[in-house]
């Protein structure tokens, strides 16, 4: 009996100290936030990078050299087509059309005399009381009276056109911008762009695309119906605005700099939001959705091989390598990798590694 007692008391005296050593290297279970991967109603969408372009953009012009004597406009006002702009001086222009119209009435008096000679001389020579010559002679002077008829007709019109120049109007509806030229300096063809008129609505959004996402939507098995595409835009401070686009245009060759194609979209633009040359974000999105898994984006790592998530595996913690298909919403759209009710660690993955044990709790909604 003494020799069990001093063995047990050897044994207990050694296992109790290695079981508590183990007891205290047993590694607690880590606490993670997770989410079920579940599948989600989607629409296909890409992002680009934009430019508005005003559909109408005039650069105005003086067609008649002379004096400004008047800006007859409010630099950034709204204008209806034909409001006046500027106006040149108009003195020698109408000194012109006074002169033209001088020339016009001397000439048809003149005119008038070689038709009465040529009457004449056909009178005469059918009494044989003339020649052949004197009547050729004045048919042809009377000829030369209209041919200058005509040329006084025309320098009357050209007068009258440019003395119409130096009243300088819009052509378009728009919203005109800063002036270039001050009342008192000589304009005229050589004095480049007076202002610039831009229509306002509706305006165009252009946007390259890229040959391999034009490839991508030519591979598809039914046509892509530009006309169910909804096209999307967000400024610069990330707000969005207020109204859809439609596809309009897809060039019909491929810039070699870029090799891109340039697509174009029409918005309405009832408040003047959009301003020519502004850069935007285009988003285009299928009218068509389908059922896809939709996580956070925070449940992504990133490696050396690719992207992955972890998931909680019976307890523990297991990768699973994934392939994303763009956003939806703040969530990414997996197409490879999950499958539904799979149970992915949005929160706690900084200490993870592939088998440590796991506590699961779900991840807590943020208002």
């Amino acid at each position: 009996m003494r020799t069990i007692a001093i063995f047990t008391v050897i044994f207990f005296g050694v296992a109790a100290p290695v079981l508590a050593q183990s007891a205290a290297q047993a590694p607690a279970a880590i606490p993670v936030s997770v989410v079920t991967a579940e599948k989600k109603p989607v629409t296909k969408s890409l992002d680009f990078v934009g430019r508005v372009e005003a559909i109408q953009r005039v650069e105005i012009k003086a067609r008649v050299t002379g004096y400004l004597e008047k800006v007859a406009f409010k630099e950034g006002d709204l204008i209806k087509a034909g409001a006046e702009l500027y106006g040149i001086e108009r003195g020698l222009f109408e000194a012109a059309v006074g002169q033209a119209e001088g020339a016009l009435a001397k000439d048809k008096a003149a005119k008038t005399l070689t038709e009465v000679q040529l009457q004449r001389a056909e009178e005469l020579l059918g009494k044989q009381a003339g020649t052949q010559v004197a009547r050729d002679q004045a048919f042809a002077a009377d000829e030369s009276a209209k041919g200058v008829l005509l040329v006084d007709d025309a320098n009357l019109k050209t007068a009258n056109i440019n003395l119409g120049y130096t009243e300088i109007t819009s052509p378009i509806d728009g919203k005109v911008g800063k002036t270039n030229i001050t009342v008192g300096n000589v304009v005229g063809p050589g004095s480049g762009p007076l202002t610039v008129v831009v229509s306002q609505d509706p305006m165009y959004v252009s946007f390259p695309v890229s040959q391999r996402d034009f490839l991508r939507a030519q591979a598809t098995q039914n046509k892509v119906d530009l006309t169910g595409i909804k096209v999307t835009l967000k400024f610069a401070d990330g707000t969005s605005y207020a109204h859809d686009g439609k596809i309009n245009f897809v060039d019909v060759q491929v810039d070699k700099a870029t090799d891109t194609i340039q697509v174009r979209a029409t918005f309405p633009n009832p408040d003047h939001a959009l301003v020519d040359g502004q850069l935007v974000r285009v988003m285009l999105e299928s009218g068509t959705a389908e059922e896809k898994i939709v996580i956070p984006q925070a449940a992504l790592i990133s490696d050396q091989e690719g992207v992955y998530v972890f998931v909680v595996d019976d307890g523990k913690a297991a990768i699973r390598r994934v392939k994303t298909a763009g956003t939806s919403g703040t969530g990414i759209i997996i197409d490879q990798g999950l499958a539904v009710g799979d149970r992915v660690v949005v929160e706690g993955t900084q200490a993870l590694r592939p088998g440590v044990a796991v506590k699961a709790s779900p991840l807590q909604s943020r208002s």
